[in-house]
């Protein structure tokens, strides 16, 4: 039997990981057997460049390009996206579909001999590729040697064990989602910290065409998808990517959604946050629209302060 619906990923473990997980819930939610839905595997260009910062060759769009370009041509159904490397216009004729419900969105520190990020002696070397981690662990720790780090999650869990960097620190979500989560020592406040707009949650991705599936409504989970909302309403103002040091997270509370929302300079000599709260049955145009108002803020205190590395 041909398949019924093709999802598109990426090749690394991880994404097989996340894509393994929405092709069983798809399969559930449409009554098919996981043999009629199918992990189509796709090299990006972001996956090929390993010894350079992204935001040196395209930027994070680089590891979506190529899966969205088979989602236009026809040769897959369904796209599963990483959020945070989610830019933040979508290609004509395409659709974020489905938001389902989100891991931990902390960001975790690694490292074969320190307890944790604050017990790291002086001059450490932090190993990163994330220029957002980079700002905030100079904005408390300016003496700190931060050193690139690419590749696969167990290619840099492997590095670290070796003891290439003092530390190192990666997303929480995709270490729980590999069950490697037993190689971290701490988790980074999400308020010192501040993750990535969409950390921690997945994009499944369609053609605007072709919406009208009984799994989206059963994958899309409605408080991540507001959450992510207001965060990536943040990311359009503050024209986040990259090449800019971006943190956005919104926690709902009861019938409270609360955005926290900030720009650092790159080597962590200056920072600007702002905050804000709706409620939650405001929906979801209320929350990108606090989104953009916190942004628009952000940027405003910062002005030319906050220049991206060319």
């Amino acid at each position: 039997m041909p398949p019924l619906i093709r999802i598109g990923t990426r090749r690394s473990a991880l994404a097989l990981a996340q894509s393994g997980m929405m092709q069983r819930a798809i399969a559930a939610a449409m009554d098919l057997t996981v043999e009629q839905v199918v992990l189509v595997e796709i090299v990006t260009t972001g996956d090929r460049i390993q010894d350079r910062r992204l935001m040196e060759v395209g930027g994070k769009a680089l590891f979506t390009k190529e899966i969205e370009e088979a989602l236009i041509d026809g040769r897959i159904d369904i796209a599963v996206h990483s959020m945070k490397d989610v830019p933040a216009e979508q290609p004509p004729g395409l659709t974020l579909a489905a938001i389902p419900e989100r891991e931990d969105a902390r960001d975790a520190f690694i490292s074969r001999d320190w307890d944790g990020f604050d017990a790291l002696p002086h001059g450490a070397r932090l190993g990163t590729a994330s220029l957002r981690r980079q700002a905030q662990a100079l904005a408390l720790r300016p003496d700190l040697q931060i050193e690139m780090l690419r590749g696969n999650i167990d290619t840099r869990l492997r590095r670290a064990a070796e003891g290439e960097f003092d530390a190192i620190l990666l997303a929480a979500a995709g270490l729980n989602r590999l069950r490697r989560s037993d190689a971290v020592r701490g988790y980074l406040s999400a308020d010192t910290f501040l993750p990535a707009p969409g950390q921690g949650a997945l994009a499944l991705q369609t053609r605007e065409s072709d919406t009208d599936h009984a799994w989206i409504a059963a994958l899309n989970h409605g408080p991540t998808a507001l959450a992510i909302a207001a965060e990536r309403g943040a990311m359009i103002a503050l024209e986040g990517s990259c090449r800019t040091a971006v943190g956005a997270h919104a926690i709902l509370d009861n019938d409270h959604l609360t955005l926290t929302t900030e720009m650092l300079a790159p080597d962590g000599t200056a920072r600007w946050r702002r905050a804000g709260t709706m409620a939650v049955v405001e929906g979801l145009d209320a929350a990108r629209a606090l989104g953009e108002q916190l942004g628009h803020q952000v940027h405003l205190a910062a002005g030319d302060q906050s220049v991206p590395v060319p």
